[in-house]
Protein backbone atom coordinates (compact mmCIF):
# COMPACT_ATOMS: atom_id res chain seq x y z
CA UNK A 1 0.00 0.00 0.00
CA UNK A 2 0.95 3.51 -0.68
CA UNK A 3 2.37 6.02 2.04
CA UNK A 4 0.21 9.09 0.97
CA UNK A 5 -0.46 11.65 3.29
CA UNK A 6 -2.42 14.64 2.65
CA UNK A 7 -2.13 17.89 4.73
CA UNK A 8 -5.01 19.00 6.17
CA UNK A 9 -5.69 22.87 7.06
CA UNK A 10 -8.15 23.53 10.17
CA UNK A 11 -10.04 26.29 8.92
CA UNK A 12 -13.77 25.64 8.72
CA UNK A 13 -16.16 25.28 11.44
CA UNK A 14 -17.33 21.63 12.65
CA UNK A 15 -20.92 20.97 11.02
CA UNK A 16 -23.07 18.43 11.15
CA UNK A 17 -26.33 16.51 9.35
CA UNK A 18 -28.92 16.04 11.56
CA UNK A 19 -32.37 15.07 11.63
CA UNK A 20 -35.08 14.41 14.71
CA UNK A 21 -38.36 12.84 15.46
CA UNK A 22 -40.27 15.39 13.13
CA UNK A 23 -38.21 14.57 10.07
CA UNK A 24 -36.38 18.12 9.75
CA UNK A 25 -33.36 17.81 8.17
CA UNK A 26 -30.59 20.41 8.34
CA UNK A 27 -27.23 21.10 8.62
CA UNK A 28 -25.70 22.65 11.86
CA UNK A 29 -22.72 22.96 14.20
CA UNK A 30 -21.42 20.42 15.76
CA UNK A 31 -18.42 18.60 17.96
CA UNK A 32 -15.70 18.64 18.02
CA UNK A 33 -15.66 22.69 17.87
CA UNK A 34 -12.69 24.47 15.62
CA UNK A 35 -11.37 26.18 18.80
CA UNK A 36 -10.38 23.08 20.41
CA UNK A 37 -9.18 21.48 17.43
CA UNK A 38 -7.10 24.14 16.29
CA UNK A 39 -5.16 24.27 19.88
CA UNK A 40 -5.24 20.24 20.60
CA UNK A 41 -2.22 18.32 19.87
CA UNK A 42 -3.83 14.92 20.37
CA UNK A 43 -3.34 15.13 24.40
CA UNK A 44 -6.79 15.86 25.00
CA UNK A 45 -8.33 12.93 23.24
CA UNK A 46 -9.28 9.80 25.21
CA UNK A 47 -6.77 7.28 24.52
CA UNK A 48 -6.40 5.50 21.36
CA UNK A 49 -8.18 8.21 19.34
CA UNK A 50 -7.37 9.97 16.56
CA UNK A 51 -9.34 12.86 15.05
CA UNK A 52 -10.32 12.50 11.62
CA UNK A 53 -11.36 15.40 8.43
CA UNK A 54 -14.07 13.93 6.78
CA UNK A 55 -13.83 14.07 3.02
CA UNK A 56 -16.14 12.17 1.30
CA UNK A 57 -19.35 10.58 2.97
CA UNK A 58 -21.83 8.19 1.01
CA UNK A 59 -25.62 8.37 1.75
CA UNK A 60 -27.07 5.19 2.80
CA UNK A 61 -30.29 3.93 2.96
CA UNK A 62 -30.49 3.38 6.48
CA UNK A 63 -29.77 7.20 6.22
CA UNK A 64 -32.93 8.76 4.22
CA UNK A 65 -34.76 6.16 6.21
CA UNK A 66 -34.31 7.35 9.96
CA UNK A 67 -34.67 11.07 7.95
CA UNK A 68 -38.19 9.86 6.41
CA UNK A 69 -39.30 7.58 8.64
CA UNK A 70 -37.50 8.04 12.65
CA UNK A 71 -36.96 4.15 12.96
CA UNK A 72 -35.84 1.28 11.77
CA UNK A 73 -37.02 -1.57 13.40
CA UNK A 74 -36.34 -0.87 17.32
CA UNK A 75 -34.05 1.62 16.63
CA UNK A 76 -35.41 5.20 17.08
CA UNK A 77 -34.61 8.73 16.59
CA UNK A 78 -35.89 10.16 19.81
CA UNK A 79 -33.73 13.64 19.69
CA UNK A 80 -31.71 15.67 16.67
CA UNK A 81 -29.26 13.20 15.91
CA UNK A 82 -26.28 13.24 13.43
CA UNK A 83 -26.32 10.65 10.16
CA UNK A 84 -23.75 9.55 7.67
CA UNK A 85 -22.03 5.83 8.36
CA UNK A 86 -20.04 5.48 4.95
CA UNK A 87 -16.91 7.53 5.55
CA UNK A 88 -13.16 8.52 4.78
CA UNK A 89 -10.84 11.45 5.61
CA UNK A 90 -7.75 12.52 6.92
CA UNK A 91 -6.17 12.18 10.09
CA UNK A 92 -5.27 15.21 11.96
CA UNK A 93 -5.08 14.53 15.80
CA UNK A 94 -3.83 11.74 17.58
CA UNK A 95 -3.69 10.81 20.90
CA UNK A 96 0.37 10.21 22.48
CA UNK A 97 -0.30 6.00 22.35
CA UNK A 98 -0.83 5.53 18.88
CA UNK A 99 1.84 4.74 16.83
CA UNK A 100 0.49 3.16 13.64
CA UNK A 101 -1.14 6.22 12.44
CA UNK A 102 0.29 9.73 11.64
CA UNK A 103 -1.10 13.02 10.90
CA UNK A 104 -1.90 13.26 7.26
CA UNK A 105 -2.54 9.52 6.80
CA UNK A 106 -5.45 8.80 4.90
CA UNK A 107 -7.95 6.51 6.38
CA UNK A 108 -11.54 5.22 5.55
CA UNK A 109 -13.61 4.67 9.19
CA UNK A 110 -14.85 1.59 10.17
CA UNK A 111 -18.20 2.88 12.30
CA UNK A 112 -18.88 -0.03 14.68
CA UNK A 113 -17.96 0.63 18.33
CA UNK A 114 -17.51 -2.68 19.91
CA UNK A 115 -17.16 -4.17 23.85
CA UNK A 116 -14.09 -6.52 23.54
CA UNK A 117 -16.19 -8.69 25.90
CA UNK A 118 -19.27 -10.26 24.99
CA UNK A 119 -18.89 -13.62 23.26
CA UNK A 120 -19.11 -12.40 19.90
CA UNK A 121 -16.27 -9.60 20.18
CA UNK A 122 -14.63 -12.25 21.82
CA UNK A 123 -15.09 -14.99 18.94
CA UNK A 124 -14.51 -12.44 16.31
CA UNK A 125 -18.13 -11.87 15.09
CA UNK A 126 -18.13 -8.32 16.32
CA UNK A 127 -20.63 -7.18 14.27
CA UNK A 128 -22.82 -8.98 17.08
CA UNK A 129 -21.65 -7.07 19.80
CA UNK A 130 -23.67 -7.17 22.92
CA UNK A 131 -23.17 -3.43 22.98
CA UNK A 132 -22.20 -2.01 19.53
CA UNK A 133 -22.80 1.36 19.39
CA UNK A 134 -22.56 1.99 15.51
CA UNK A 135 -22.04 5.26 14.09
CA UNK A 136 -25.21 6.74 12.75
CA UNK A 137 -27.46 4.07 14.47
CA UNK A 138 -29.37 6.03 16.89
CA UNK A 139 -28.67 7.33 19.85
CA UNK A 140 -25.31 7.19 18.39
CA UNK A 141 -23.97 10.19 16.19
CA UNK A 142 -23.11 9.55 12.82
CA UNK A 143 -19.89 10.88 10.15
CA UNK A 144 -21.98 12.92 8.29
CA UNK A 145 -19.35 16.01 9.84
CA UNK A 146 -16.06 18.02 9.01
CA UNK A 147 -14.64 16.59 11.77
CA UNK A 148 -14.77 13.49 13.78
CA UNK A 149 -12.73 11.42 16.47
CA UNK A 150 -12.82 7.99 16.61
CA UNK A 151 -10.72 5.05 17.93
CA UNK A 152 -7.67 4.62 15.93
CA UNK A 153 -8.02 0.85 15.59
CA UNK A 154 -11.35 1.66 12.93
CA UNK A 155 -9.39 3.90 10.73
CA UNK A 156 -8.06 1.23 8.63
CA UNK A 157 -5.35 3.50 6.14
CA UNK A 158 -6.32 3.31 2.41
CA UNK A 159 -3.30 4.86 0.68
CA UNK A 160 -3.49 7.02 -2.66
CA UNK A 161 -6.86 5.18 -2.90
CA UNK A 162 -9.40 8.18 -3.23
CA UNK A 163 -11.76 9.31 -0.16
CA UNK A 164 -14.64 8.76 -2.55
CA UNK A 165 -13.31 4.72 -2.67
CA UNK A 166 -12.51 5.03 0.78
CA UNK A 167 -16.37 5.61 1.69
CA UNK A 168 -17.38 3.20 -0.56
CA UNK A 169 -15.62 0.29 1.70
CA UNK A 170 -18.59 0.16 3.71
CA UNK A 171 -20.99 -1.03 1.38
CA UNK A 172 -18.54 -3.37 0.12
CA UNK A 173 -18.07 -4.43 3.60
CA UNK A 174 -21.71 -5.63 3.66
CA UNK A 175 -21.56 -7.64 0.00
CA UNK A 176 -18.07 -9.47 1.31
CA UNK A 177 -19.90 -10.23 4.61
CA UNK A 178 -22.61 -12.14 2.47
CA UNK A 179 -20.58 -13.48 -0.11
CA UNK A 180 -18.03 -15.14 2.60
CA UNK A 181 -21.58 -16.71 4.77
CA UNK A 182 -23.07 -17.24 1.54
CA UNK A 183 -20.43 -19.45 0.07
CA UNK A 184 -20.68 -18.25 -3.61
CA UNK A 185 -17.70 -19.85 -5.37
CA UNK A 186 -16.66 -20.18 -8.75
CA UNK A 187 -18.93 -21.58 -11.23
CA UNK A 188 -22.13 -21.24 -8.63
CA UNK A 189 -24.96 -20.08 -10.60
CA UNK A 190 -26.18 -16.67 -8.55
CA UNK A 191 -29.35 -14.72 -8.50
CA UNK A 192 -29.14 -10.92 -6.68
CA UNK A 193 -32.11 -9.71 -5.93
CA UNK A 194 -32.35 -5.90 -6.04
CA UNK A 195 -30.00 -2.97 -7.92
CA UNK A 196 -29.14 -0.94 -5.70
CA UNK A 197 -26.14 0.13 -4.19
CA UNK A 198 -25.27 -3.01 -2.07
CA UNK A 199 -26.83 -5.26 -4.88
CA UNK A 200 -24.92 -3.42 -7.80
CA UNK A 201 -22.31 -3.98 -5.37
CA UNK A 202 -22.54 -7.87 -4.88
CA UNK A 203 -22.96 -8.19 -8.65
CA UNK A 204 -19.42 -6.98 -9.11
CA UNK A 205 -18.57 -9.50 -6.10
CA UNK A 206 -20.14 -12.01 -7.69
CA UNK A 207 -18.41 -11.62 -11.06
CA UNK A 208 -15.21 -11.01 -9.58
CA UNK A 209 -15.64 -14.63 -7.53
CA UNK A 210 -16.53 -16.31 -10.78
CA UNK A 211 -20.13 -17.05 -10.69
CA UNK A 212 -22.02 -17.75 -13.34
CA UNK A 213 -24.58 -17.25 -14.29
CA UNK A 214 -25.47 -14.41 -12.72
CA UNK A 215 -29.40 -13.04 -12.72
CA UNK A 216 -29.87 -9.77 -11.02
CA UNK A 217 -33.39 -8.18 -10.75
CA UNK A 218 -35.07 -5.11 -10.02
CA UNK A 219 -38.39 -3.21 -10.65
CA UNK A 220 -36.88 -0.02 -11.69
CA UNK A 221 -34.89 -0.67 -15.80
CA UNK A 222 -32.84 2.18 -15.20
CA UNK A 223 -30.56 0.44 -12.76
CA UNK A 224 -31.25 -3.07 -14.68
CA UNK A 225 -29.65 -0.53 -17.63
CA UNK A 226 -26.24 0.32 -14.90
CA UNK A 227 -26.21 -3.48 -13.94
CA UNK A 228 -25.37 -4.24 -17.59
CA UNK A 229 -23.29 -1.41 -17.89
CA UNK A 230 -20.78 -2.21 -15.06
CA UNK A 231 -21.09 -6.32 -15.65
CA UNK A 232 -21.66 -6.90 -19.19
CA UNK A 233 -22.53 -10.65 -18.57
CA UNK A 234 -25.01 -10.17 -15.94
CA UNK A 235 -28.56 -11.29 -16.88
CA UNK A 236 -31.36 -8.50 -16.14
CA UNK A 237 -34.67 -9.32 -15.40
CA UNK A 238 -37.37 -6.58 -14.74
CA UNK A 239 -39.34 -8.11 -11.86
CA UNK A 240 -43.28 -6.67 -12.40
CA UNK A 241 -44.88 -5.87 -8.92
CA UNK A 242 -48.10 -7.41 -9.80
CA UNK A 243 -46.70 -11.05 -10.52
CA UNK A 244 -46.80 -13.83 -8.00
CA UNK A 245 -43.37 -15.49 -7.06
CA UNK A 246 -44.01 -18.20 -9.27
CA UNK A 247 -43.88 -16.88 -12.00
CA UNK A 248 -41.24 -14.19 -11.55
CA UNK A 249 -38.91 -17.50 -10.58
CA UNK A 250 -40.07 -19.23 -13.73
CA UNK A 251 -39.12 -16.39 -15.49
CA UNK A 252 -35.50 -15.73 -13.90
CA UNK A 253 -35.12 -19.18 -14.43
CA UNK A 254 -35.50 -19.17 -18.41
CA UNK A 255 -33.46 -16.45 -18.70
CA UNK A 256 -31.21 -18.39 -17.02
CA UNK A 257 -30.61 -20.63 -19.73
CA UNK A 258 -32.84 -23.60 -17.15
CA UNK A 259 -30.42 -23.50 -14.91
CA UNK A 260 -31.89 -22.45 -11.11
CA UNK A 261 -29.90 -20.22 -8.85
CA UNK A 262 -27.66 -21.86 -6.46
CA UNK A 263 -27.60 -19.24 -4.14
CA UNK A 264 -29.71 -16.18 -4.13
CA UNK A 265 -28.68 -12.69 -2.62
CA UNK A 266 -31.51 -10.88 -1.53
CA UNK A 267 -30.35 -7.50 -1.02
CA UNK A 268 -33.61 -5.31 -0.94
CA UNK A 269 -35.19 -6.64 2.22
CA UNK A 270 -38.92 -6.43 0.39
CA UNK A 271 -41.13 -9.73 1.49
CA UNK A 272 -42.32 -10.20 -2.26
CA UNK A 273 -38.48 -10.38 -3.60
CA UNK A 274 -37.69 -12.69 -0.64
CA UNK A 275 -40.24 -14.93 -1.79
CA UNK A 276 -39.36 -14.62 -5.27
CA UNK A 277 -35.30 -15.74 -4.25
CA UNK A 278 -37.32 -18.61 -2.42
CA UNK A 279 -39.02 -20.01 -5.57
CA UNK A 280 -35.97 -19.01 -7.32
CA UNK A 281 -33.32 -21.36 -6.19
CA UNK A 282 -33.00 -24.90 -7.19
CA UNK A 283 -33.54 -28.04 -4.35
CA UNK A 284 -30.96 -27.73 -1.62
CA UNK A 285 -30.22 -24.40 -2.67
CA UNK A 286 -29.78 -21.06 -0.67
CA UNK A 287 -31.37 -17.84 -0.21
CA UNK A 288 -29.23 -15.36 1.74
CA UNK A 289 -30.85 -12.25 2.77
CA UNK A 290 -28.52 -9.09 3.09
CA UNK A 291 -31.60 -6.58 2.44
CA UNK A 292 -33.11 -4.67 5.87
CA UNK A 293 -36.98 -5.43 5.62
CA UNK A 294 -39.73 -4.65 7.99
CA UNK A 295 -40.13 -6.19 11.52
CA UNK A 296 -42.54 -9.02 10.54
CA UNK A 297 -42.90 -10.62 7.08
CA UNK A 298 -44.60 -13.86 5.44
CA UNK A 299 -42.05 -16.47 3.82
CA UNK A 300 -43.42 -19.52 1.81
CA UNK A 301 -42.78 -21.52 4.74
CA UNK A 302 -43.45 -25.08 2.84
CA UNK A 303 -41.89 -23.97 -0.56
CA UNK A 304 -38.46 -23.49 2.04
CA UNK A 305 -39.30 -27.20 3.71
CA UNK A 306 -40.27 -29.59 0.71
CA UNK A 307 -37.08 -27.83 -1.04
CA UNK A 308 -34.68 -27.98 1.72
CA UNK A 309 -33.35 -24.54 0.80
CA UNK A 310 -31.54 -22.92 3.44
CA UNK A 311 -32.66 -18.91 4.40
CA UNK A 312 -30.04 -17.18 6.23
CA UNK A 313 -29.76 -13.73 7.04
CA UNK A 314 -27.04 -11.12 7.93
CA UNK A 315 -26.27 -7.40 9.83
CA UNK A 316 -23.53 -6.03 8.91
CA UNK A 317 -20.17 -6.92 8.75
CA UNK A 318 -16.83 -8.15 10.76
CA UNK A 319 -13.17 -8.23 9.53
CA UNK A 320 -13.56 -7.42 6.23
CA UNK A 321 -12.07 -4.02 5.97
CA UNK A 322 -8.36 -5.23 4.99
CA UNK A 323 -9.97 -7.28 2.57
CA UNK A 324 -12.18 -4.52 0.40
CA UNK A 325 -9.22 -2.11 0.92
CA UNK A 326 -7.21 -4.75 -1.41
CA UNK A 327 -9.95 -5.90 -3.54
CA UNK A 328 -10.26 -2.04 -4.89
CA UNK A 329 -6.52 -1.28 -4.57
CA UNK A 330 -6.00 -4.12 -6.77
CA UNK A 331 -8.56 -3.35 -9.32
CA UNK A 332 -10.56 -6.53 -8.49
CA UNK A 333 -13.80 -4.29 -7.69
CA UNK A 334 -14.30 -1.04 -9.51
CA UNK A 335 -17.12 0.71 -7.90
CA UNK A 336 -16.40 4.40 -9.39
CA UNK A 337 -19.47 3.90 -11.78
CA UNK A 338 -21.86 3.54 -8.73
CA UNK A 339 -21.26 6.80 -8.00
CA UNK A 340 -24.20 9.26 -9.65
CA UNK A 341 -24.44 12.47 -7.55
CA UNK A 342 -22.22 14.43 -5.52
CA UNK A 343 -22.90 17.77 -3.17
CA UNK A 344 -20.77 20.07 -0.52
CA UNK A 345 -21.58 18.93 2.49
CA UNK A 346 -23.39 22.62 3.18
CA UNK A 347 -25.85 21.40 0.66
CA UNK A 348 -26.56 18.05 2.70
CA UNK A 349 -30.35 18.56 2.35
CA UNK A 350 -30.34 19.08 -1.37
CA UNK A 351 -28.21 15.59 -1.45
CA UNK A 352 -31.05 13.75 0.75
CA UNK A 353 -33.63 14.60 -1.25
CA UNK A 354 -32.02 13.83 -4.30
CA UNK A 355 -30.78 10.15 -2.88
CA UNK A 356 -34.48 9.45 -1.79
CA UNK A 357 -35.97 10.49 -4.67
CA UNK A 358 -36.17 7.50 -7.32
CA UNK A 359 -37.15 10.03 -10.39
CA UNK A 360 -33.64 11.31 -9.93
CA UNK A 361 -32.15 8.06 -11.38
CA UNK A 362 -29.48 8.34 -8.77
CA UNK A 363 -27.38 5.34 -7.15
CA UNK A 364 -25.15 6.68 -4.79
CA UNK A 365 -24.76 10.17 -3.75
CA UNK A 366 -21.55 11.32 -2.02
CA UNK A 367 -21.43 14.37 0.35
CA UNK A 368 -18.20 15.72 0.29
CA UNK A 369 -15.67 18.43 2.34
CA UNK A 370 -14.12 20.63 -0.14
CA UNK A 371 -12.13 18.80 -2.22
CA UNK A 372 -12.08 14.40 -3.04
CA UNK A 373 -8.52 13.77 -3.78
Amino acid sequence: MSTTTTVETISKPNIGVYTDPDHKLWVSDTNPVLEDLKKSNGEDLPEGYVTVAIKSTGICGSDVHFWRHGAIGPMVVEANHILGHESAGVVIATHPNIKHLKLGDRVAIEPGLICNNCEPCLTGRYNGCESMRFLSTPPVDGLLRRYVSHPAIWCHKIGDMSFENGALLEPLSVALAGMERAGVALGDSVLVCGAGPIGLITLLCCEAAGACPIVITDIDASRLAVAKKICPRVITYHVDPKATSETVSAAIVEEAGGIKPAIALECTGFESSVANAIYSVKFGGKVFVIGVGKPDMNLPFMRLSTQEIDLQFQYRYSNTWPRAIRLVENGVIDMGQLVTHRFDIEEAVKAFETAGNPKTGCIKVMIQNEIDS
